[in-house]
């Protein structure tokens, strides 16, 4: 078992696509399989289920992935030991990312990273969507937590699908409803993102969808202030669930006809070298995003 099959056996193993894992690699999605095979081979068993659409581990893969991701840390930490001690090491990172995750997962992930990486600057960005497209197309940003932005030639690698939902404080005339259809939002005062961003055109989407013109009274550019306002006011607005820690006095109701959705997901130049440290802070990333899954 050579390393480069444990690093490839590992990229398929996190991503569960042949074809992003051999993106990431920066190799040929022929040459990947042929890695991925000759290590079954070699070790007698079948590491990945190909049967269906979707690529799925086996129990031999599970079992093996327990054991190797471990030892690719070992050998990574060793690695970093030879150009130098993590904590001697400097740089920075450039990460873009719309609001909704500037409110308690990437504050998270920097947390975690920086553990690791004390001397590593982290500079995050809260942008539009397509002005983080922009901006890792220009090589301004590393890296990005936003969505799939619109007739760009980026990498993207979805984390998981979320549920916008209506948040209200608890006085609101909908605060004890269990869910809420779109067309029930007609002409209920709003805050809302402006239209630059990916999420508001959803919503504008969904709202047309359902012939509802809600009476969108403010427009911010930042999650964080939005909950604030909505707190303090009559006011309603849609935000995904996970950017909202819970409190007394607000309300999180689920929607329907239609259920706004998204797909967020980790953008890169392709192309682009990421460093051994960018890669890390991918991985926790993932981590980060796993339990919404």
């Amino acid at each position: 078992m050579e390393l480069r099959h444990v690093r490839y056996f590992d990229a398929v193993a996190e991503t569960l696509n042949f074809t992003r894992a051999a993106e990431r690699l920066h190799v040929t999605q022929s040459t990947l399989s042929h890695q991925i095979r000759q290590l079954e081979d070699e070790l007698g068993v079948e590491l990945f289920d190909r049967s269906s659409k979707k690529v799925r581990m086996t129990e031999a893969g599970e079992i093996l992935r327990s054991h190797l991701t471990p030892a690719l840390g070992q050998i990574d930490r060793a690695v970093q030991a030879l150009r130098g001690n993590a904590e001697t090491l400097t740089g920075r990172i450039r990460l873009g990312t719309t609001p909704s995750f500037n409110t308690r997962m990437v504050p998270l992930c920097v947390s975690t990273f920086l553990h690791h990486y004390p001397g590593i600057q982290v500079t995050v960005e809260e942008l539009s969507a397509d002005m983080i497209a922009r901006r890792l197309a220009s090589g301004h940003l590393d890296l990005a937590v936003s969505y799939r932005p619109e007739g760009t030639d980026l990498w993207f690698e979805p984390l998981y699908n979320e549920e916008l939902r209506l948040v209200v404080a608890s006085a609101h005339p909908l605060a004890a409803r269990r869910r809420v259809r779109m067309v029930e939002l007609h002409h209920v005062r709003m805050v809302l993102l402006p239209s630059q961003f990916l999420t508001r055109k959803l919503l504008d989407d969904c709202f047309e969808a359902a012939g509802a013109e809600p009476l969108v009274v403010a427009q911010l550019n930042s999650i964080a202030p939005m909950i604030e306002l909505i707190r303090q006011t009559g006011l309603a607005g849609i935000i995904a669930e996970t950017a909202v820690t819970p409190s007394a006095d607000l309300r999180v109701v689920p929607l329907e006809d239609p259920t706004p959705i998204r797909t967020p997901g980790m953008l890169w130049k392709k192309g682009a070298t990421r460093s051994p440290t960018i890669k890390h802070f991918a991985d926790i990333i993932r981590r980060a995003a796993s339990p919404a899954t």
